[in-house]
């Protein structure tokens, strides 16, 4: 009989300890924004700090505000120099909100980093398949960017990969891809 009523106070004990940790979408919005607040502060660490505790807690956030924090963190991650954390962020917004070229610049910027020149004219095409990859990878993400946002610099540099592959067919259609993905363009995520 004691066993039994000293199991019941455990696992009632348990419980309770476990429903003491679980945060309520109540509280999770409010440490979103906490995390803003911090953001827009310039306080980096803290905001830091309160993304990575909002990151197991974000499927209690509303879809559009989750969307909103994780471009927001990406962008943190991302000036923060943490290029993998920031990807796997803006690889989320994307999926979600795919007409937000804001992120899709972003990715696009952020596959190429690792790769050594990956902007530089190359006298004849790579056959590095970490390049190839890296420039493919990158490539649908800024061309939806320039299709929405035209910039001088994003272009040259789609031209310059397209060639850095050898991929004639792709730079030669690339202003009818732009135009198709230049429809339904998204600038700015809103929360609600």
């Amino acid at each position: 009989m004691f066993r039994q009523i000293l199991l019941l106070f455990s696992l009632l004990f348990i419980v309770t300890i476990s429903r003491a940790q679980t945060a309520t979408a109540d509280e999770v919005y409010d440490k979103y924004l906490d995390f803003n607040l911090a953001r827009l502060q310039g306080e980096v660490e803290k905001a830091t700090d309160l993304a990575e505790q909002l990151m197991k807690d974000t499927l209690k956030l509303k879809p559009h505000v989750r969307v909103n924090f994780y471009n927001s963190a990406a962008k943190l991650y991302e000036d923060g120099s943490q290029s993998v954390k920031a990807i796997e962020l803006y690889e989320r917004v994307v999926a979600a909100q795919p007409q937000y070229y804001v992120a899709h610049r972003a990715l696009g910027y952020l596959y190429l980093k690792y790769i050594p020149d990956a902007d530089k004219p190359l006298d004849i095409p790579s056959t590095n398949p970490d390049y190839i990859k890296a420039v493919k990878k990158s490539l649908p993400q800024l061309e939806k960017a320039q299709a929405c946002d035209a910039d001088d610099n994003t272009l040259t540099l789609i031209k310059t990969l397209y060639k850095n592959i050898g991929d004639v067919k792709g730079l030669t259609s690339l202003n009818e891809r732009l135009k198709g993905l230049s429809k339904n363009c998204i600038d700015i995520l809103s929360d609600e």
